[in-house]
């Protein structure tokens, strides 16, 4: 049944009603249906908020959450929150419809007889961390997508693609930051669900929620090593650029310091005055080889130096 962006899935225990793009009008309608619904509970689903949070009912339980979404355009994962209200009989989901996985659950239990008794033919609180689980695994392949993208730029590290390397390096970096503020937001999120007895989750669900919250944990170790190696990967590529540098600089130094005596020399025999061999005929390829010999003795006391 669809009433504005409003749909509903019935068990035999359990509706799961599912909104999209969430307007007043909505509310107001989940209002009518469940007029104990704090009203600031229902006003919070119609405004972004920049943090998950988690707040007790007296009949029901409202969690606010947030997942990644991944935007190609910016090549950055963004966040999509997700709304829930959980009570007995019923979970209701309010989101922006972006998240694949969500979209996929509600079209299979909807086309699926099996699925819809397996999601909702038990208590409201196992339809929740059937959702919930569904929306973290999500996660895995997003973190998989981060691995790959190390990975490339791990084997370019050592390439002369200075500029491209550089972006590169930016652009997984903001992503994995982005992702790295999802990911530990629900940590304390999942916690909570599992360590705080409720009377709305009634079975015994520590287990469930527990897997969980590992899992949210391993998200969050794979997100905080990501963002480890890509730091380091940007000082390796900041040492790499700076070495390259560093030896143009020390190659035009030398250039320099060899050209500095010959145009003394030249400078010198330029000017209007008398000078030694003036009056030589092969004056000209005396200055010349003198020239010459000034720079070969420069460029062998460098090299022995080695600063060439």
């Amino acid at each position: 049944m669809q009433a504005m962006a409003l749909y509903r899935l019935s068990g035999t225990r359990t509706t799961w009603i599912n909104v999209i793009h969430p307007t007043p009008q909505d509310i107001d309608a989940l209002r009518r249906m469940y007029p104990y619904f704090h009203p600031l509970n229902l006003e919070d689903t119609l405004s972004p908020i920049e943090r998950p949070k988690i707040d007790d009912g007296d009949d029901y339980l409202f969690v606010v959450m947030h997942f990644p979404l991944w935007d190609a355009a910016h090549r950055l994962t963004r966040q999509s929150e997700v709304d829930f209200f959980v009570g007995r009989g019923f979970v209701i989901t309010l989101h922006d419809g972006a998240l694949k996985p969500l979209r996929d659950l509600y079209d299979a239990c909807q086309s699926q007889e099996s699925d819809l008794k397996k999601l909702l033919d038990g208590s409201a609180s196992h339809s929740f961390y059937a959702i919930l689980d569904k929306l973290i695994d999500y996660c895995f392949p997003i973190m998989r997508k981060v691995d790959g993208n190390i990975r490339a730029i791990e084997e370019r590290i050592f390439t002369d693609e200075d500029k491209a390397l550089i972006r590169d390096i930016a652009i997984v970096r903001r992503d994995i930051i982005s992702l790295r503020r999802i990911i530990r937001q629900q940590v304390p999120i999942m916690e909570n669900l599992e360590r705080i007895e409720r009377p709305i989750i009634q079975e015994d669900l520590d287990e469930y929620f527990g897997d969980i919250v590992d899992h949210v944990h391993t998200l969050r170790d794979i997100v905080d090593e990501d963002f480890e190696i890509i730091v380091g990967l940007s000082d390796t590529a900041d040492t790499l650029i700076n070495h390259r540098l560093n030896g143009v600089i020390r190659v035009l130094t030398v250039i320099s310091v060899i050209i500095l005596p010959l145009t003394l020399v030249s400078g010198i025999y330029g000017m209007n005055v008398s000078l030694p061999l003036d009056d030589h005929p092969d004056a000209y390829l005396v200055v010349l080889g003198l020239m010459v010999v000034l720079a070969v003795s420069l460029l062998v006391y460098f090299k022995r130096r080695k600063w060439l």
